[in-house]
């Protein structure tokens, strides 16, 4: 196969995204779009001068390959039918709605030929990959990642740990190459009735201490990871495009009675590609060359593993910060 036909279903915010790379992608021809809602889909299948199909069944009939980018409660039934007609298929994080289902998936991925890859798109971020070859030649003691953003904008659908911080749980897991040994977290509901701001500390059986927060009313888009290593402190900044490596130097007496120690900094370059462009590329080139992708369906059932884990602690404790409440610890 040297040219994927490729449908994307699911004409939102994310869905015109996907239509957008794929309209320009090596190896991809986008050849249609489909929407349960007619008005939404059909203009932006217009606007890329490709049929518009109501039902599932009638795009599967032209594509190699499909993006499902539909609300999470869709993923897994959409996904075991383009299975079932034998369709490559990325789906957007979190992979399914329930552990069970991200169970079920897997299998039904890992017994077929097919290329089955999961949209944990910070895996293809430029800034992430120059940061984890920086920590290759170190020993992390402790990392510390925050993933903070404003009430507008949000998927209310879901919490705030199944929306942002599933990201970074799939991010330490690839770091550490490990399941934590302990989990403990805390989280408050503010204006959605469900979690909005979490904290989880995670121990490792080799170490480091990690620390992952998410916000979802914060009035500040952050996304970082931050490292102290027994080598230097590394910066990493996804969403600016940066990684800061702040090395120790031998301190020194300038005066008779003042001592000053600097720190060196270097500066990392980070290529300056969208991580969309290669997370799709990425999918179009394990489908044509027959390879395993990079974020196959298990590593997305790890990370909603995980994540569900880290819901259920902090449920139990959970504490109500709505106006009409006075927050208090659990």
């Amino acid at each position: 196969m040297e040219q994927v036909k490729v449908g994307v279903i699911g004409a939102g915010v994310m869905g015109q995204r996907h239509c957008r790379v794929y309209s320009s992608l090596r190896r991809a021809e986008l050849v249609g779009i489909c929407d349960s809602r007619f008005e939404v889909g059909y203009l932006i299948a217009q606007q890329y001068e490709v049929p518009f199909y109501e039902h599932i069944d009638d795009l599967l009939a032209h594509v190699d390959a499909v993006s499902v980018v539909t609300p999470t409660p869709f993923h897994f039934e959409i996904a075991m039918h383009c299975l079932a007609r034998g369709i490559h298929v990325i789906i957007e994080k979190p992979i399914t709605e329930t552990v069970e289902q991200a169970e079920w998936l897997t299998q039904a991925a890992e017994d077929r030929n097919l290329v089955v890859q999961v949209g944990h798109i910070e895996r293809f971020n430029p800034t992430y990959s120059e940061l984890k070859n920086v920590l290759e030649e170190m020993t992390p003691l402790a990392i510390n990642l925050r993933r903070l953003s404003p009430y507008q904008g949000s998927n209310t659908d879901v919490d705030v740990i199944f929306d942002l911080m599933i990201h970074d749980l799939d991010l330490v897991l690839n770091l550490i190459q490990q399941e934590p040994i302990s989990i403990n977290a805390y989280g408050l509901t503010a204006l959605s009735g469900k979690i909005d701001h979490a904290v989880a500390h995670l121990g490792f059986q080799s170490g480091p201490l990690v620390t992952v927060t998410a916000s979802r009313v914060t009035e500040q888009k952050v996304r970082s990871i931050e490292v102290t290593a027994m080598e230097a402190y590394v910066e990493g900044d996804l969403l600016n495009k940066s990684v800061l490596v702040h090395r120790r130097t031998v301190g020194e007496y300038y005066s008779s009675n003042k001592y000053r120690q600097e720190s060196v900094v270097q500066r990392i370059h980070v290529p300056g590609f969208e991580p969309l462009f290669l997370e799709l590329q990425h999918f179009i080139d394990c489908i044509v060359e027959g390879t395993t992708p990079r974020i196959p369906a298990r590593h997305g059932l790890n990370a909603l593993r995980l994540a569900s884990e880290i819901q259920r602690v902090i449920s139990a404790r959970l504490i109500d910060a709505g106006p009409s409440s006075q927050p208090k610890l659990a």
